[in-house]
């Protein structure tokens, strides 16, 4: 048997952590150090792999239910090779220092079983109720492996030179920094998006370090005809962000 096919072989190497190619992760375990893992991750395994649901504390739960973030886990544990996609999502694997790193949890594929993990806000500058964003702050010593729909963009904060960017398409960033979710409009508007440009919530960083972006955002652009009604112009309802469109595909 003959095929092109066969150029995409498994790479070979000594870290716990590879990226496969750009959309798949190979994660090696040894039998002594676990991984946490999206549930319905995994695409394939080698070797004496175990899949279990990870537990998740009463605190965890509750985080969960009123702020909408948190992670949906399951522990692989054994010895073997396992490999992990979603949606055909870019692969970007990250070590996590001292300082931490916060995210998005709904772009977290993979992380050591070592790390920590905890729901935090960030609040808006106007202090309007559910105005504000709910992230998860990753602490520890360990890798995390993330995802973006399409190549991403890491900018680098500086107390020189400081960043801004669409709150709906940041996956990541320092926990050191200093951020602020505002709208550059008046106070009379910043319960919708900006007028016709189709911008709306931005995190503004501060401080030392680093903020990643994704070339998409939750939200369709202003306008968009997805759906029907005003609902499905911002994102919401069945083919919402939190709907059935989940891979931020709105042109498609």
């Amino acid at each position: 048997m003959q095929s092109p096919l066969f150029a995409y072989t498994e790479q070979q190497s000594q870290d716990r952590y590879t990226v496969q190619n750009p959309q798949l992760l190979r994660v090696a375990l040894t039998g002594q150090d676990d991984v946490l893992a999206r549930k319905g991750a995994m695409v394939a395994y080698q070797g004496l792999i175990d899949f279990d649901g990870e537990y998740q504390s009463g605190g965890e739960r509750r985080a969960r239910a009123r702020t909408g973030e948190g992670l949906d886990l399951m522990r692989c544990s054994g010895q073997g090779t396992v490999y992990f996609a979603n949606l055909a999502q870019y692969i970007h694997v990250v070590d996590v220092d001292q300082d931490g790193m916060t995210v998005d949890s709904a772009y977290v594929l993979a992380l050591d079983s070592t790390l920590h993990t905890e729901v935090v806000a960030v609040d808006s500058q106007y202090g309007i109720s559910g105005s504000g964003k709910y992230q998860l702050h990753i602490s520890g010593r360990g890798r995390v492996a993330l995802m973006t729909s399409g190549r991403p963009l890491m900018m680098r904060v500086t107390p020189e030179t400081y960043v801004s960017a669409d709150a709906d398409a940041v996956v990541a960033w320092s926990s050191a920094l200093r951020v602020q979710m505002q709208a550059q409009t008046h106070s009379s508007g910043v319960r919708r998006r900006r007028g016709n440009t189709g911008e709306g919530w931005e995190l503004s960083f501060l401080g030392q370090g680093f903020a990643l972006v994704q070339p998409s955002e939750v939200l369709p652009p202003q306008h968009a005809a997805i759906g029907q009604g005003l609902a499905a112009q911002f994102g919401v309802g069945q083919q919402g962000a939190h709907g059935q469109n989940q891979r931020n595909d709105w042109g498609r």
